[in-house]
């Protein structure tokens, strides 16, 4: 592969960056070692050289503090290395060496993730929060299913916060709650069914609840 440039990274690293698509960094002593310069080709046997003696071994060094602070996925922990400069082969390997000794699990962390936040955020939420940090779909759809989310729950729950009673409420009103609990991502059938314990009655009492605030 060629050198396609060295750009500075600070005062101490470079970014090297390869016509093979790919780029990483190293110290500047490094770049003097292995006789990188712009234009220059890189053999594969000295890429190989750096892959294994270098690269590899930062990128696990770099996993393993990136989990000393909270857990992370794998797909959280791939985009760190990534943003970091690391190539996919020591990401590969960073990845490995993490599931090898029980460091990395994505649905243990997701099991993890709907015990805390499956009381107060509705299964699109969670859903949604999963995929963002990288678990595949068929992951989360078995993990909610074994999750035991109770929308129901959470909906009384944010009514109940509200000052919400059966009693005193609008169908104006009602309509505002349905729209502010859709966009915290309840579902359309279980709001209904949770808010058709509210008959459309109204004694004249001003009600609290601010059904606009999602």
């Amino acid at each position: 592969m060629q050198i396609i440039e060295v750009v500075p990274l600070g005062r101490q690293r470079c970014k090297v960056r390869t016509d093979a698509g790919f780029a990483f960094a190293l110290y500047k002593g490094e770049i003097r070692r292995y006789q990188i310069e712009t234009g220059e080709e890189l053999p594969e046997d000295r890429y190989r050289e750096i892959l294994e003696t270098v690269l590899c071994p930062r990128a696990r060094e770099k996993a393993l503090y990136l989990l000393q602070s909270h857990d992370r996925t794998e797909g959280e922990i791939r985009q760190k290395l990534r943003d970091a400069l690391y190539p996919a082969e020591a990401a590969d390997a960073a990845v490995a060496f993490l599931r090898e000794y029980g460091y990395l699990d994505d649905m243990e962390y997701g099991r993890r993730y709907i015990e805390i936040y499956g009381t107060c955020r509705s299964r699109r939420r969670i859903r949604e929060d999963l995929q963002k940090k990288g678990l595949a779909p068929e992951q989360i759809a078995g993990l909610l299913q074994d999750g035991g989310i109770s929308e129901q729950i959470q909906i009384r729950s944010f009514l109940e916060k509200k000052g919400c009673t059966a009693e005193g409420i609008t169908p104006e009103q009602k309509r505002k709650l349905q729209a502010a609990l859709q966009r915290r991502g309840y579902s359309y059938g279980e709001i209904r069914e949770v808010l058709s314990e509210f008959p459309d009655l109204y004694e004249g009492k001003p009600f609290s609840g601010d059904f606009c605030e999602p």
